[in-house]
């Protein structure tokens, strides 16, 4: 199912890029064109994303007199997490291009259980299972997957002012919240983002930043698996989430290529097609590098791993060498990286780069 919706996607956007460079015209006109198929392109995922979080909540148990039983609930609670990895890529395909255009959608939807509790303060969120605080695709994460959370995770988030252990729902009455609210909170919270995503609404300069902040981001998702602060981190899903997330990225981007193939030179800016051709390959790398990591987990990080000064035994180790890989080829402050070249191109389209 995945793959093929990833094939319209794919083709929908073709056909969108093929109208685009027939276009010409002005840059408003050519932003207005990569902004009916960027709406176009994204819908197939933006409607799994909300069929996904409408399983999610449909295969919630619910028993009379309980809460959860991992012997009696096994079948709902697979058919949950089927249904959450689903959803998951869906949005990691589409984040680069929404979250610009919804960042209140973003963080309901994505943010993580830090990032909220640094937003609420000391008193944290006290009901795991309603639709207010912590919310969204992590907070349900952290509930499904509480009895096989590792314990690095655990760990961490014990640090954080206002933390409270993550749990499977213990009586009817958290079973019932936490399908009727938090889960219900997520299907409300797809459909507004897939009603509202519009070409009228489309942010194509934004959208175009926000790609290359994914590809930045990259970096960040590796960095924090060393210390529990991973994003899908309760199960251990975000080696997929970064194929997801580059996956989506690259599609996107195909969208712009005609308007950048366009472009003279520039300054010290080779032509937008040289640009085009040096971003095309850094993803092509960055996927061939992903794809030599087995299973979607990112590889456990050794104990003595240290981010500022790693050793060269560290770096030697399978989550080194994706490590120092991902920076490598996304470092902004290396002028041969993806996120370099990405900028060459955003000034050329006049829109403004991306500053970490």
């Amino acid at each position: 199912m995945k793959k093929q919706l990833g094939v319209v996607a794919k083709l929908v956007g073709f056909a969108a890029v093929v109208a685009l460079g027939a276009c010409g015209g002005s840059s408003s006109s050519q932003e207005e064109t990569v902004a009916r198929a960027m709406q176009q392109s994204l819908q197939a995922r933006l409607t799994t994303l909300w069929m996904s979080a409408q399983a999610i909540q449909a295969a919630a148990p619910a028993p009379a007199g309980r809460g959860w039983d991992k012997d009696m609930d096994a079948a709902a609670l697979t058919s949950m997490k089927t249904a959450w990895v689903t959803a998951r890529g869906a949005y990691e395909h589409v984040e680069g291009a929404t979250a610009p255009v919804y960042p209140d959608l973003d963080i309901s939807m994505d943010e993580r259980y830090d990032g909220f509790l640094a937003a609420i303060g000391a008193g944290g969120d006290q009901d795991l299972f309603d639709d207010q605080g912590v919310t969204g695709m992590h907070a349900i994460e952290r509930i499904l997957y509480a009895d096989v959370t590792p314990a690095s995770v655990v760990t961490f988030e014990k640090t954080l002012p206002g933390y409270v252990p993550a749990a499977w729902p213990a009586t009817e009455a958290q079973a019932a919240e936490f399908k009727n609210k938090l889960c219900a909170r997520l299907v409300t919270d797809a459909k507004a983002l897939l009603d509202g995503w519009t070409p009228a609404k489309i942010d194509v300069s934004g959208a175009f930043q926000g790609l290359i902040g994914l590809v930045n981001e990259q970096q960040e998702k590796v960095n924090k698996a060393a210390t529990g602060e991973e994003e899908s981190r309760y199960s251990q899903h975000t080696m997929l989430d970064l194929r997801d997330n580059l996956d989506g990225t690259t599609v996107i981007y195909e969208l712009f290529q005609p308007w950048l193939d366009s472009k003279p030179a520039s300054g010290t800016i080779p032509a937008g097609s040289t640009v085009d051709a040096s971003i095309t390959s850094g993803l092509g790398d960055l996927g061939t590098i992903y794809g030599t990591v087995q299973g979607d987990a990112i590889p456990q990080p050794p104990a003595t791993w240290s981010a500022e000064t790693p050793s060269t035994a560290d770096l030697a180790t399978p989550f080194g060498m994706l490590y120092e890989k991902i920076h490598d080829a996304v470092d902004p402050s290396k002028r041969d990286s993806i996120v370099s070249h990405m900028n060459d191109g955003a000034q050329l389209l006049g829109i403004p780069g991306f500053t970490p």
